[in-house]
């Protein structure tokens, strides 16, 4: 019996495409997540990889790549994309009572309503001993201040380190960006912006400490040659211990809001 063919959007033909860069959205038949195509100048063959914030397929693959060329490939691979879909740590969505990590330590989310003052989100304390992360403001609105909240204490801690260890190094970063980064923990552009996942803030601060420094490195060095690791490790000498962490734990992190992330890739 022949397997079924891709679904295509209305937008989208099954046609070689000459646009610099398109993302086309496929139906596959057997899966139930959203499948992206994402054909690029610079790829040179066909590539499939999990979204782990969003929990999609990614398959990118060059300009002329045909629809169905691409269909026929994620369905070759189908028992590898269900195996890493499986893998995938169930998502916690921000609510009241959720638990999550704050810079390595668990703490419980508690919208409390409208407060008259103080911050947006403040620290309590719980008979228990587990800190608490007070929410204020109308309960629809509480898991948008929470997200938005988070933000800025990654960019705050992200700010302070990365101007350590660019200084450290005799280097200097043009921009900082924190986004919902879907399969990186950060990146460094020819240009010199740094983008950092959001996501950091939950980890603890050795871990958001060393991939700042990884970045900061890439401005002198844009590859992973041994030039590279020597400057890292210059300024972070342990950096073993937070790439064993991130290796072992850093899948987990994708799972806090992950209903309502975008891919920042």
């Amino acid at each position: 019996m022949p397997k079924p063919r891709p679904r295509i959007t209305k937008s989208s033909k099954p046609v070689a495409v000459k646009a610099k860069r398109r993302s086309i959205a496929l139906e596959i038949s057997g899966l139930e997540v959203p499948v992206e195509l994402r054909l690029h100048g610079a790829a040179r063959r066909l590539t499939l990889r999990i979204n782990q914030t969003r929990r999609a397929v990614v398959v990118t693959a060059p300009l002329r790549c045909k629809i169905d060329e691409a269909g026929k490939f994620v369905h070759r691979h189908l028992d590898w994309v269900r195996t890493r879909l499986h893998a995938l740590p169930s998502p916690i969505a921000f609510g009241d009572g959720v638990i999550i990590p704050l810079r390595g330590t668990e703490h419980m989310v508690r919208f409390v309503g409208p407060r008259p003052r103080g911050a947006v989100v403040e620290f309590e304390a719980l008979g228990s001993g587990m800190p608490v992360l007070a929410v204020k403001g109308v309960p629809e609105h509480a898991s948008r201040r929470l997200r938005d909240w988070l933000y800025a204490e990654a960019r705050r801690d992200l700010e302070t380190r990365v101007h350590y260890h660019a200084q450290r190094l005799g280097l200097r970063a043009r921009r900082l960006s924190v986004r919902d980064q879907g399969s990186r923990w950060g990146s460094c552009s020819t240009s010199g912006m740094l983008s950092f996942s959001w996501r950091l803030i939950l980890a603890p601060p050795i871990v958001l400490d060393y991939v700042a420094a990884h970045e900061v490195a890439h401005l002198a060095e844009m590859n992973h040659g041994p030039r590279f690791w020597a400057l890292v490790r210059k300024t972070m000498p342990d950096m073993d211990v937070a790439k064993t962490w991130l290796l072992k734990h850093g899948i987990d992190l994708h799972r806090y809001d992950a209903a309502d992330a975008t891919d920042g890739t």
